[in-house]
């Protein structure tokens, strides 16, 4: 059965998404150099990028550009050879390099996604997905990256969710620019 990795950017104050639901403040305070190589070393794997419609949007709109390629060549690189699926009822087409559009049942679709063989399953922002796949118990890790920003409102990663998730700290590491990366087991995929 293959992972499935929730790997997403919150705010001090607990949110995912800002007001206008941007996730830009994410990109400040990345002048760290040793920021720079864990962001490249966690897109060296080969795991199929799952995304809800807004982030695919967000990211199809970046990655595939010069912009992206010239500031961080390698995640780019990355970015656009990965195999992704993206959940959405209301796209007609996904034209970014790799990608499968999904319409039918998320949790039911993710179920059989990780029954497959692979390299694993990454959700990379997509809120929403993290919340419903979280509710299902079908996420196996969270690793969340806390960002030095108050964003005074926004909408939290698991916004939804009506039972308590328990979780298990695995990993921490502190870097220079103020982030705070946090790996977190659930109870569930312990047991």
């Amino acid at each position: 059965m293959q992972k499935l990795i929730a790997f997403n950017h919150v705010s001090l104050d607990g949110y995912f998404v800002d007001a206008n639901n941007s996730m830009m403040w994410a990109k400040d305070n990345t002048d760290d150099p040793e920021w720079d190589a864990f962001m490249a070393e966690n897109a060296k794997g080969d795991a199929t990028l799952v995304f809800g419609r807004v982030t695919y949007q967000m990211m199809a709109s970046y990655w595939p550009t010069r912009m992206a390629a010239q500031q961080a060549p390698i995640v780019a690189g990355r970015m656009n050879k990965l195999a992704k699926v993206v959940f959405s009822r209301t796209l007609d087409k996904a034209s970014w390099d790799n990608t499968t559009l999904m319409k039918g049942e998320l949790v039911a679709e993710v179920r059989k996604l990780k029954q497959k063989p692979g390299e694993g399953l990454a959700i990379l922002g997509s809120g929403s997905i993290v919340s419903q796949l979280a509710e299902s118990r079908l996420i196996d890790e969270f690793q969340v990256v806390v960002n030095p920003v108050v964003l005074g409102k926004g909408r939290t990663l698991f916004e939804g969710v009506k039972d308590q998730l328990k979780l298990k700290l695995m990993k921490t590491k502190t870097f220079g620019n103020g982030k705070v990366y946090l790996d977190y087991a659930p109870a569930w995929s312990q047991a």
